[in-house]
């Protein structure tokens, strides 16, 4: 028998990036375990860390190793797995170990303060005679009810239910106690985010061709006993093509051999409707699936996470965080719409959750499916050069056809329109169609991906445009808060009676632009009659909102929902047959190379939420550059030659996927100050670059001031994303900058602004 280990090596919370040894006393020998989490004295002070190694000798003498204080809970909280996962992520992403440790494990658990939620229960241990009965009944009446009620139930019940039903307080079941006629129990129960909710029953459906032949793929993929000869799978599927199906019978094969799974998708709104379907499905026993993400409160999120750790949970619905979740013997790992930008992280560490899906389903030998109406084209090339691979569905369950697609020129449009005025909602061919869906009672989906009601107030006089004070943006005029607001860092101010500036005063300011509350106050004057509902983060501020509105539109409560993102994928409303979207171009000319991508990727989805049912779908395009590629390639749903065309721009000007990216923004509130700190690094990072790596020169970032910081961009490119990593954090570490200037450091970036 192995004696008790004598050493632990730990990360310390908020130790940087560095990992200290201690000694473990007697009194903990045989407890503590590689993914403990661990009281300890560091430096001064008391604080928790968590083991990651139990090595048999230490590089520091025994004597000056301090003795750990406590151990917390019964068992480690994070596997083998999730720590190479983290110190992964720490070499790859260019951050401190301890960093990536503190996105493994959420805040609340890392706390260690918040405990299960206990309720009182009351259940009968001695009924009352004939006699007690009668008197109880006659002199208290509210005691007998009580005591009928625990009579009638099999189970104990809550005795706040209890109370309510029969009209009485705690008081009156205390009596009870002391009478012995009761016995009230103290016992843990979930806060569960979908305890109000009935999932009704839903069996497997029957498979396409096509269907078919993917599921087949991704059994053979699950059957190959070994990782490293386990690709990736990416369903590349058109919009109601039934990806969601083969997910539900893939997992479906994990549960039959005794494994877990494990569902990201990229919006929390996408959520409510995710977690129906596969609660829906898996309806023998809905505790199989727990939920994660961010609009859970931390009640909700402590007990979700433990009944996963418990193994209570085989399946796990969530949004990007949920990739660290603790399933034990994962054998399925699905990636819904793996294209989405949201899947990265943009704060240290700012890694991207398909990209660490599947390492940690090579890490956990399991198999990891990535689906998309519009892969990714780094997804796509790996499935072209054989490192994925590729499921298609080429056709929408039961022969329905893909929408109608129409542009329209919103330069000709305007020009019929000007004697309007205000910016240009729309278009008479939109209009039209509007009113012939609200006439046969179908329903309509309008997109813009900007909130607020105008973009900016700007003077006709003078010029001047309402800018934020800490910011290189306008402020955006909300109506209803009757606020101007700047949507990057929250900045607000009053909305000006003339002009402020003190050359003009000119009464006449203006707004310009539109966002989602235009649309829908101009929707609600040209539709009088009609249901209209807002999505949006404005609109959806409670908790339930998310889910409240989508069960109205769903049941037909709603005629028009208007939205930005998070009504553009996954969502499935048979009954809408048309979709307007109010303004293409509003991503299309960022200085962006994928700029483009993403701009194809949202018409395609938002597009694709027409026509899901038994009747045609139409969508109306509106853009001022209706002959873009990636506006006309959308039209046709010709992904295929987009990603051709796509590709060889890549590969000719060195872009993602043929080189890795590293963008490190240089941020200082002194204008001057961070220019020179940022051409100081430049100098450093010149030196001894990787074989093969570039580096462009120091710039001002297109965005260039944020939060009151000014900002600057250098970016690195090369083939080998650790050579990369590991260069930067060598010169930062030598590199002595100003107290006030800070250096944000992003490996494979999604956003250049």
């Amino acid at each position: 028998m192995q004696p008790p280990a004598r050493y632990a090596r730990v990360i310390v919370d908020r130790s940087a990036d560095r990992e200290f040894d201690y000694l473990i006393p007697d009194n903990l020998a045989g407890r503590v375990q590689v993914g403990s989490r661990v009281r300890l004295p560091f430096r001064n002070r008391a604080s928790i860390g968590t083991v990651v190694d139990l090595p048999d000798e230490s590089p520091v003498p025994e004597a000056s190793l301090r003795p750990l204080n406590a151990v917390i809970g019964d068992k480690p909280v994070i596997s083998p797995v999730l720590i190479d996962l983290a110190r992964w992520m720490a070499d790859y992403y260019c951050c401190p170990v301890e960093t990536a440790m503190r996105s493994v494990l959420p805040q609340v658990i890392r706390d260690a303060e918040l405990t299960h939620k206990t309720q009182l229960f009351a259940r009968l241990v001695r009924p009352p005679t004939a006699e007690e009965l009668a008197a109880i009944t006659r002199k208290a009446p509210r005691q007998a009810e009580i005591l009928a009620a625990l009579a009638d139930s099999p189970v104990p019940l809550p005795v706040a239910h209890v109370c309510k039903e029969c009209g009485a307080t705690h008081a009156t079941i205390q009596s009870l106690v002391k009478a012995g006629f009761v016995a009230t129990t103290a016992t843990a129960v979930d806060r569960d985010p979908y305890e109000n909710e009935t999932f009704l029953g839903d069996s497997a459906q029957k498979l396409t061709d096509e269907q078919t032949v993917c599921l087949a793929t991704v059994r053979a993929a699950m059957d190959i006993p070994a990782a490293g000869d386990r690709k990736p799978v990416l369903l590349y599927g058109v919009t109601g093509s039934g990806k969601t199906e083969v997910y539900l019978q893939s997992i479906a094969l994990a549960l039959e051999r005794g494994q877990t799974a494990l569902v990201l998708v990229p919006e929390i709104s996408l959520t409510p409707q995710t977690v129906e379907r596969f609660k829906s499905r898996f309806s023998q026993n809905q505790l199989d699936v727990a939920v994660l993400h961010s609009h859970l409160s931390d009640g909700e999120r402590h007990d979700e996470w433990h009944k996963i750790h418990g193994g209570k949970a085989r399946i796990v619905i969530g949004a990007r965080s949920a990739v660290f979740a603790p399933l034990a013997n994962l054998g399925l790992i699905v990636v819904d719409e793996e294209h989405e930008t949201s899947y990265k992280q943009e704060e240290a560490p700012r890694y991207q959750a398909r990209d660490l899906a599947v390492l940690r389903a090579r890490l956990e030998n399991c198999t990891v499916v990535l689906g998309s109406a519009t892969p990714s084209i780094e997804s796509f090339h790996n499935a072209q050069t054989g490192k994925y691979d590729l499921a298609q569905l080429t056709q929408r369950v039961d022969d329905r056809q893909l929408p109608r697609i129409r542009v329209v020129d919103l330069r000709q449009e305007s020009q019929r329109q000007k004697s309007k005025g205000g910016p240009l909602v729309l278009s008479e061919k939109l209009r039209t169609a509007i009113t012939a869906r609200l006439e046969k009672k179908e329903q309509t989906i309008l997109f813009l991906n900007r909130r607020g009601f105008a973009t900016s107030l700007v003077c006709p006089a003078c010029g001047h445009v309402c800018r934020c004070v800490d910011c290189s943006v306008s402020l955006t005029f909300h109506r209803a808060a009757n606020r101007l607001v700047c949507h990057l860092c929250g900045h607000q101010a009053s909305v000006p009676r003339v002009c402020p500036n003190p050359m003009c005063q000119d009464p006449q300011i203006r707004q310009a632009g539109l966002g989602t509350e235009r649309v829908e106050d101009v929707i609600t004057k040209v539709f009088p009659q009609a249901v209209i509902k807002r999505m949006d983060a404005d609109a959806m501020t409670k908790k339930d909102a998310f889910r409240e509105t989508l069960n109205a539109f769903r049941t037909g409560k709603i005629d028009i929902l208007i939205g930005t993102q998070m009504i553009a994928k996954g969502l499935h409303f048979p009954n809408v047959t048309l979709v307007g979207i109010i303004n293409a171009d509003l991503a299309l000319h960022l200085p962006d190379f994928r700029a483009g991508e993403r701009t194809f990727q949202l018409l395609t989805q938002v597009a694709g939420r027409a026509g899901r049912g038994e009747m045609e779908g139409e969508v109306f395009v509106q853009s001022f550059t209706p002959h873009s590629p990636s506006i006309q390639f959308a039209r046709h749903h010709d992904f295929d030659n987009y990603y051709q065309q796509e590709i060889d721009f890549r590969n000719r000007f060195d872009y993602p996927p043929f080189v890795h990216m590293v963008l490190l923004t240089v941020k200082c509130s002194h204008q001057e100050r961070g220019k020179f700190s940022t051409e100081t690094l430049h100098r450093r990072l010149k030196e001894n670059l990787p074989e093969g790596a570039t580096l462009g020169d120091p710039v001002p970032a297109p965005l260039e001031r944020l939060k009151t910081q000014y900002r600057y961009h250098l970016l690195l490119r090369g083939r080998s994303a650790f050579k990369l990593s590991r260069h930067v954090k060598a010169v930062l570490a030598k590199l002595q900058l100003p107290v006030d200037v800070a250096v944000a450091v992003d490996v494979d970036p999604y956003q250049l602004l």
